[in-house]
């Protein structure tokens, strides 16, 4: 099986330094395992969206994974409780604003 790539967005950097240091050690030996096989045991794919996360402790990685491309991205390194709010929020911000732009059938 061919190796993916794995990136980072920016915040999930900023994110991940602000993990406790034990914590980070864990979480990029997934992160590194991700390479070798995006769907690890134990991952779970995300409702309504193209993105999985795996868990590590009380954190969630969630990233999303590009099969045609070999390419894995990180999106967001957080505690369970906050990992899928701001993204729900991201959602339908991004939501109503397609629907803002989107062109009236006018006939």
């Amino acid at each position: 099986m061919a190796s993916y790539k794995v990136y980072f967005r920016a915040s999930a950097l900023k994110e991940l330094e602000k993990v406790p240091k034990a914590d980070q050690i864990k979480i990029l030996k997934h992160i590194n395992n991700l390479a070798h096989n995006p769907r690890p045991y134990g991952y779970k794919k995300l409702v309504n969206r193209d993105e999985y996360r795996i868990r590590q402790g009380d954190f969630r990685i969630v990233y999303s994974v590009h099969d045609d491309v070999l390419v894995v991205w990180i999106l967001k390194i957080d505690r369970r409780d906050n990992v899928y709010k701001v993204r729900e929020a991201n959602v339908e911000y991004l939501a109503e604003e397609k629907a803002t732009k989107m062109p009236r059938n006018n006939t």
